[in-house]
């Protein structure tokens, strides 16, 4: 075996030992981060309902589209949604990798350049607002009641998670990749990655607004385990 090869092979090695380390280190920092709770305010008021709802993968902040606080149809418009139904009266938003949102309907689709980008920051990200009629409680969908000034602060998180135009109007995206008649997509802030997830967003968000959350997490099973 000539020199070259044997540097070849143990610096390989050595590569692929990092990238185990990494991982294994990776994994158990996620779930050590995702079993330390970060306990909810005290004595708030509970004067708003809000959701957290799963889709098994992905965690959505679910809120009522009109309130004292923010008519969201005013942003994310049902004109924009197939269906168009101005009945529905809440609004599920969840932000992720713009390429895995717009790329990859099922897991099966999923290319290697796009999992690529996402996990090393290197894509866009977009916001997924989805209308509903309404909302009921189960194993994915957890009811939160939080105070009007909770609920500010959440607004704040939100909005500041959609890219603006000149104008400082969302932007929506022109699409068929939409999921269903009444869901649509927007440009939105930030970078996705390893270290900050779909989920990781959602539990920032709960954080925001002084609810029970994860001090770190990448998963939606940590978020909905502080909700059993």
């Amino acid at each position: 075996m000539s020199r070259m090869l044997k540097r070849t092979l143990k610096l390989s090695g050595k590569v692929l030992l990092g990238i185990v380390l990494f991982l294994v280190v990776y994994g158990l920092a996620a779930y050590a981060c995702s079993r330390i709770t970060i306990e909810r305010e005290k004595d708030a008021k509970e004067e708003i309902a809000i959701y957290i709802k799963t889709n098994g993968v992905h965690t959505d902040i679910v809120v009522p589209v009109r309130s004292e606080q923010m008519d969201w149809s005013k942003e994310v418009k049902y004109a924009f949604t197939g269906l168009k139904d101005t009945n529905c009266q809440y609004l599920a938003l969840g932000w992720g990798d713009k390429g895995f949102y717009l790329e990859t309907p099922e897991w099966k689709d999923l290319k290697f350049s796009v999992a690529f980008k996402a996990a090393f920051g290197l894509s866009t990200t977009a916001v997924h607002a989805t209308f509903y009629k309404q909302i009921r409680e189960n194993s994915t969908c957890r009811k939160i009641n939080i105070s009007k000034e909770q609920y500010a602060r959440l607004v704040t998180h939100v909005v500041n998670s959609f890219q603006r135009d000149k104008d400082g109007h969302f932007v929506h995206i022109d699409t068929k990749a939409n999921y269903g008649m009444t869901d649509a997509f927007y440009e939105a802030t930030g970078r996705y990655s390893l270290f900050y997830t779909c989920n990781t967003w959602a539990n920032s968000a709960l954080k925001r607004c002084g609810q029970r959350s994860c001090l770190w997490a990448i998963l939606d099973k940590g978020i909905f385990a502080k909700y059993e």
